[in-house]
């Protein structure tokens, strides 16, 4: 027995209150996706769309309002953590990063495989504002979740196995996207560079 099938049978008797509580808890601190436990309930209940948009809501609204705890973590005990065994320089970078890129982290965060919780935990920690966080959390987690859905419904078992591939490959595929990312930003800023040296020498 694998270790998907393991959890599925741990949380299968409580049904939808089950993928909340994964949900809920995936976005604060606990590593297992909640996806896990969602994609066979789609599965299971393909063709009955009241169904599986109650699913797509439960999942949605407790990945959202656990990355709200995530937040209030962050925001509590954060900054003195980081203080307290890291430096000045990581909390000014911290606030530079939420300010510059807040509400696209969340909604990149909550869409792809990089973990959800971490941007709750560093949105808390740079004091970003509630409302753009919570909506940039909605609007990523329903689009994913909304489009798994979307997927099940339409290819069935291809998608089943396409998502389950996904997610036996989603640290390495995380991995491979913030390289894209930092590969992207350092272009960027070779760029601007060039133009900048361009200018200095006329």
């Amino acid at each position: 027995m694998s270790w998907k099938e393991s959890i599925l049978d741990a949380f299968e008797v409580f049904g939808p209150l089950s993928l909340a509580m994964v949900s809920f808890t995936e976005a604060i601190i606990q590593p297992v996706p909640p996806d896990i436990v969602y994609i066979p309930m789609l599965v299971n209940d393909i063709g009955k769309t009241e169904v599986v948009l109650g699913l797509w809501l439960v999942i949605t609204l407790s990945s959202v309002l656990g990355s709200l705890v995530g937040y209030l973590i962050g925001q509590r005990w954060g900054r003195s953590l980081i203080q307290r065994f890291g430096s000045t320089s990581h909390v000014e970078k911290l606030e530079a990063l939420t300010q510059r890129y807040g509400t696209i982290g969340i909604f990149i965060a909550a869409v792809s495989p990089i973990p959800y919780k971490v941007f709750g935990w560093v949105a808390g920690m740079g004091e970003m504002q509630k409302k753009p966080f919570l909506i940039a959390g909605f609007l990523g987690r329903g689009l994913r979740f909304g489009l798994e859905a979307i997927l099940i419904g339409i290819y069935g078992q291809q998608a089943f196995d396409a998502m389950m591939w996904f997610l036996d490959n989603e640290i390495f595929l995380a991995v491979l996207l913030v390289g894209a990312a930092a590969a992207v930003l350092a272009a960027w800023n070779w760029w601007n560079g060039l133009e900048i040296e361009a200018k200095q020498s006329n």
